[in-house]
C-alpha cells in the first residue's frame, strides 16, 4: 500500500515516473538513431519482397480472369520508382518518443516545482530555532 511521501523528505528525482519516462523515451531516441541506416536497409528489402508478392497476386488474378499474361520480369520498376517512400516509416517511431520525452519533462519539471514550493512554504511555517523554547 502506497503512502504519500513525506513533505520533510528532499524531493528525489529517481522517485519520479515521470523521470523514467524521459529517460526511456530518450533512450528509444537514441535507439532510433543509431538504427536508422540499418532500418532503412532491411524495410526497403522488406517492402520490395511485399511489392513483388503484391504484383504476383495482381497476375495471377489476371490469369484467373483469362486476361493474356504480362510477363513480370519485362513490367518490373525499380524500388524506389516503384514505391519511394517507406511504408513503415521510422519517423513515426521517432515522433512518438520525442512527444513521450517532451510530454514526461514537462510533467517532471511541474512534479519538481510543486515540490520545491511545498518545501518554500513548510519552511515559512516553521518557527525560527531559536523561538521554539519561549512562551509568551
Amino acid at each position: 500500500m502506497a503512502t504519500e511521501p513525506d513533505s520533510s523528505e528532499p524531493f528525489r528525482i529517481v522517485d519520479s515516473p515521470w523521470f523514467w519516462g524521459l529517460a526511456f523515451s530518450l533512450m528509444a531516441l537514441v535507439g532510433i538513431g543509431l538504427i536508422a541506416r540499418k532500418f532503412d536497409a532491411r524495410q526497403r528489402q522488406v517492402e520490395g519482397r511485399f511489392l513483388g508478392r503484391q504484383q504476383a497476386a495482381i497476375e495471377r488474378s489476371r490469369r484467373a480472369a483469362g486476361l493474356p499474361p504480362v510477363d513480370l520480369a519485362e513490367e518490373a520498376h525499380d524500388r524506389e520508382i516503384a514505391q519511394p517512400r517507406r511504408i513503415v516509416p521510422l519517423w513515426t517511431l521517432a515522433t512518438a518518443a520525442g512527444l513521450a520525452a517532451i510530454g514526461s519533462s514537462v510533467m517532471l519539471h511541474r512534479e519538481w516545482r510543486a515540490s520545491q514550493e511545498d518545501t518554500a512554504s513548510a519552511q515559512a511555517k516553521k518557527p525560527p530555532a531559536g523561538a521554539g523554547g519561549l512562551r509568551v
